[in-house]
This record gives structure tokens, C-alpha cells and sequence, in this order.
């Protein structure tokens, strides 16, 4: 009996003190629209989910938090941003602005408030990775040219890391862009996790 009792205990233990362990990891919340949340794809195949993955086999001791959000603007992305900061995250990346995009949104609005979301996480002393994204052709190459450079500029103003193009490796890569032309298959977020991996790796410690 003494022994089922101490082998019932050290059950008990571990059942309590190991996701306290895992809760104790620090958090990179995944902030976004659409592409971030896996829009038309299965449960676990957003980039967020392989990211995890990436970064678990890596030896990083982070818990990955997907905030992506169907639809949302840059305007959404200031509304929300205290429930992405109750969270305590260590870092932040921050995917909005193709809603904005093609909604034909005045980029100084939407450069005004993803400067107001670097600027509130950097308030609360949480690393910021930036991940900028493309237009359809058919929006025009000025309009177009502008939207891209926003992000980089915006990325050297605030001395954020940056991915100017998330997309940047799926280009005429077959299987990588759901038919709708806008959103990542399953394949299309793997290889997304792969190119945010090496910008976000300067902003990791292996615990």
C-alpha cells in the first residue's frame, strides 16, 4: 500500500508541476490577419503551428500563441493590442496591413497605426518582428511600391526586425497559395515558418 501511495503522489507531482514547466516558457504571440490565423486551412496548419515546431527542434523553449485574426485591419490590430499584452510576451510578430491594402486604405493611416502597435509593445519592453506583405498587380505598381517600402521604412524608423516580404519564398513555388490567390496553403505557411526562422532567431535565448 505504501508504495501504490508514493507512486500515486509522484504521479500527482509531475501532473502538476509539468504544465506550471511549459507555462513558465516565454511566449511569441503570431499577430495578424488572415494569414496568420490558417484562413482555409485544417487545425494546426497555420505558419504559427510549424513555426512552433521549427523552433522546438532548434533547442527554443518558447511557447508559440496564434492572434490571428480573419479580416483584421491595422486599425483591428490597435483595438487589440491589450489582449495581446495580458499575454506577457517576450516578442511579437506583427503581420497587418494587406487588409488595409486592399481596401485601398491612405497608407499614412495605416503606417500610423502599426507605428502605434511597435511603439506599444516597445513600451512594454517586448521585441517586435515585422513581416511585410504584397498587393495584387492589378492595384497599381506606384500604389504597390509604396505599400512594400512602408514597411521597411517603418521597420528602420522604429529599429524593428524585418521580413519585407513574408511571402518572399512561396513565389512561383507550386502548392503554395490556396485558389482564392491570396492565402498560404499548408505547404504555402511551412515554408513561411522557414523564412521568418532566421530574422527571428537573433531575437531568441535558448533557455
Amino acid at each position: 500500500m505504501d508504495a501504490w501511495r508514493e507512486g500515486f503522489v509522484s504521479i500527482c507531482f509531475l501532473l502538476i508541476v509539468l504544465p506550471c514547466h511549459a507555462a513558465s516558457r516565454p511566449v511569441i504571440v503570431c499577430f495578424g490577419d488572415s494569414i496568420t490565423a490558417g484562413y482555409g486551412l485544417p487545425y494546426g496548419n497555420a505558419y504559427s503551428d510549424f513555426l512552433q515546431r521549427d523552433l522546438d527542434a532548434h533547442g527554443y523553449r518558447y511557447n508559440v500563441v496564434n492572434e490571428g485574426t480573419s479580416g483584421a485591419t491595422t486599425k483591428d490590430a490597435v483595438t487589440a493590442l491589450p489582449e495581446v499584452l495580458r499575454l506577457h510576451p517576450a516578442i511579437v510578430i506583427v503581420e497587418f496591413g494587406g487588409n488595409d491594402g486592399l481596401r485601398g486604405q491612405p497608407l499614412a493611416q495605416t503606417r500610423s497605426n502599426l507605428n502605434q502597435v511597435i511603439a506599444t509593445l516597445q513600451n512594454a519592453h517586448v521585441k517586435v518582428l515585422l513581416a511585410g506583405i504584397t498587393l495584387p498587380p492589378d492595384y497599381g505598381p506606384d500604389y504597390i511600391r509604396a505599400f512594400q517600402q512602408m514597411f521597411a521604412s517603418l521597420a528602420d524608423q522604429d529599429h524593428v526586425a524585418l521580413v519585407p516580404m513574408l511571402y518572399k519564398n512561396l513565389i512561383h513555388v507550386p502548392g503554395t497559395i490556396q485558389a482564392d490567390g491570396i492565402h498560404p496553403t499548408t505547404k504555402g505557411s511551412e515554408i513561411i515558418a522557414g523564412t521568418l526562422m532566421p530574422v527571428l532567431k537573433p531575437l531568441l535565448r535558448k533557455q
